[in-house]
């Protein structure tokens, strides 16, 4: 019996540190205002995986940012279609080391009082712009939330900015890499009703092989 329990445990160690050593897989998200390349995290399997089996069934050819909110995020993830979500959720993947800096990857979801799992949504994503956050209000949100933050992560939000109010509440499971200024110049789009775009701006989601 103990045998069988080293060779289930070696089993599955040597799945994590293969599943930790495969490449980090690489997105483009042609944009109606430029590109966003962006990497997924594997350490958030179910996500990355969903995103590239959504990408494969073109699922966000021509979807538009139907909410754009300037020094906060842009979000999109709905169908052309009109369909906002394939009518699935993906179990929540939270962890302290991914947290919301500026270009941050992460998935949307219903909000608490209906979704005390934190499941995210099955297509829908928004991509951080932020703004820079000084110390003490830093120490705020970390006294409110308990999320304890690195030097590094200090230094990512005092410097490129982020949004730090929303760690440890929602899933970051990749970060833009290439294409920051296009995260501007869409986040700046004027904007009506319901934060949606005046002009519409379209997405289509190619996977770097």
């Amino acid at each position: 019996m103990k045998k069988l329990i080293f060779v289930f445990t070696l089993f599955l160690s040597i799945q994590l540190m293969a599943q930790t050593q495969k490449p980090e897989t690489l997105v483009i998200i042609h944009t109606s205002m430029g590109d966003i390349t962006a990497k997924l995290y594997n350490d958030t399997p179910q996500h990355r995986d969903n995103f590239i089996k959504l990408v494969k069934e073109g699922w966000y050819n021509g979807s538009p940012f139907h909410r754009v909110i300037k020094q906060f995020m842009i979000q999109g993830g709905g169908n052309k279609d009109g369909r906002q979500d394939p009518g699935y959720t993906v179990p929540a993947e939270i962890f302290p080391n991914h947290f919301h800096k500026k270009g941050a990857l992460a998935a949307a979801r219903m909000p608490d009082h209906v979704n005390v799992l934190k499941a995210s949504s099955g297509s829908q994503f928004y991509i951080v712009e932020g703004q820079v956050v000084p110390p003490s209000t830093l120490q705020q949100f970390a006294s409110r939330s308990g999320f304890s933050y690195t030097d590094d992560m200090k230094k990512a939000y005092e410097t490129i900015g982020g949004t730090p109010h929303l760690d440890g509440a929602y899933t970051v499971f990749g970060e833009v890499v290439d294409g920051m200024d296009v995260i501007d110049k869409i986040a700046a789009v004027q904007t009506g009703a319901g934060d949606v775009p005046v002009v519409p701006v379209t997405m289509t989601i190619e996977i770097l092989e």
